[in-house]
């Protein structure tokens, strides 16, 4: 860890030993993370990245069936040597989540208004009435309408819109320096998905918070991260500056998240390039690169050797591939897996299936 990351995540493994086997759930993960910046942490359901969320936040631990190593230092402390109380002081004050369902994470017997003042009152040295009214002021703060209304109300009350907008105020109560946000719009409409990630970008900017925002879609943080991460079967695949990624993808797992995305420009109704296959199960995760199953890059190489995570043009920008996108040798080998219709997995591979 250098004097200028707020976070440095070294080398994290989570593994669940379960009744099946081992779950692979995270596998080596570092990441650096600055004061002020937005680190996007982007993959499809079941890559790790609540998990890893978690494991920063300290809410995952060794012991009763689960394995974990690597460090986590945060402004110099490093929080995995940590446990109980002097974990939880970072809690609120230092560290704060937002969590993917609102109406699992919000206490549905308790009124709104005594679950933002319990992290106020806990934290800080306030009575209930200036907490209550700092509690009113972070609801107006996150947009809701009526608050001193609102305060009075219990979560199954209020839309889901308005109760992620709660969850982030609970979150903001004790102004932390760095924010986890896992999956924020999840169940929201798209309206409201946007309102509520500019909300947070906004919130952000104004508070100079550093934030690591944890999304399936690449499109949402694409004007909203400082640098992306993409994660898939519990690895780093891929990650650079925001503007570098999406300018020359190394990656095909990459390529193949953004060819997913439908198009701004363009005709309508065009048919999205789905990524065939299924993620790994991690269980029994394949040989070689992880990714080559459903790879149209794929060749024998990659179904018995794990590329290293290895610079592209600079060190901010790395990638794991034996066969990189826009590279002489990832050309020859879409080339090769287009003229006999197959990846060396057996993956149906077509031009179309690459981005152009």
């Amino acid at each position: 860890m250098n004097g200028t990351d707020l976070l440095a995540v070294d080398d994290v493994h989570v593994r669940f030993h379960t009744a099946k086997g081992v779950v692979h759930a995270v596998e080596g993960v570092s990441l650096r993370l600055r004061a002020g910046e937005v680190l996007a942490v982007v993959g499809e359901s079941g890559s790790g990245k609540t998990v890893l969320t978690r494991r920063v936040m300290g809410l995952i631990a060794g012991g009763r069936g689960t394995e974990v190593a690597g460090t986590v230092d945060y402004d110099g402390t490093r929080l995995t040597d940590l446990s109980g109380a002097a974990l939880s002081r970072f809690w609120g004050s230092e560290i704060a989540l937002i969590l993917q369902d609102p109406m699992t994470s919000l206490n549905p017997v308790k009124r709104i208004g005594a679950q933002l003042t319990e992290s106020i009152l806990l934290h800080g040295r306030t009575t209930k009435q200036e907490a209550r009214d700092r509690a009113v002021a972070l609801l107006r703060q996150v947009g809701l309408a009526e608050p001193e209304r609102r305060v009075r109300q219990y979560p199954h009350e209020l839309s889901g819109g308005m109760r992620q907008r709660v969850t982030i105020a609970i979150a903001l109560s004790c102004n932390p320096r760095l924010l986890l946000a896992d999956e924020p719009t999840t169940a929201l409409d798209v309206t409201v998905q946007a309102q509520i990630l500019d909300l947070l970008a906004d919130l952000q900017r104004r508070r100079r918070m550093a934030m690591l925002l944890v999304t399936h879609d690449l499109r949402v943080v694409r004007s909203r991260s400082d640098r992306i991460a993409v994660m898939y079967a519990g690895k780093i695949v891929e990650t650079a500056p925001t503007a570098a990624l999406f300018a020359a993808p190394r990656m095909p797992y990459t390529e193949a998240l953004m060819n997913a995305v439908p198009p701004v420009t363009g005709p309508n109704h065009v048919r999205l390039q789905v990524i065939r296959g299924r993620p790994p199960d991690l269980l029994n995760p394949p040989a070689g690169c992880k990714f080559s199953p459903r790879c149209p890059y794929a060749q024998d190489r990659c179904l018995t050797e794990d590329p290293p995570l290895v610079d592209a043009e600079s060190p901010e920008h790395q990638f794991r591939c034996w066969f990189p996108v826009g590279s002489p040798a990832g050309t020859q080998a879409r080339a090769r897996n287009v003229e006999r219709g197959t990846s060396a997995a057996g993956t149906p591979v077509t031009e179309e299936m690459v981005l152009t």
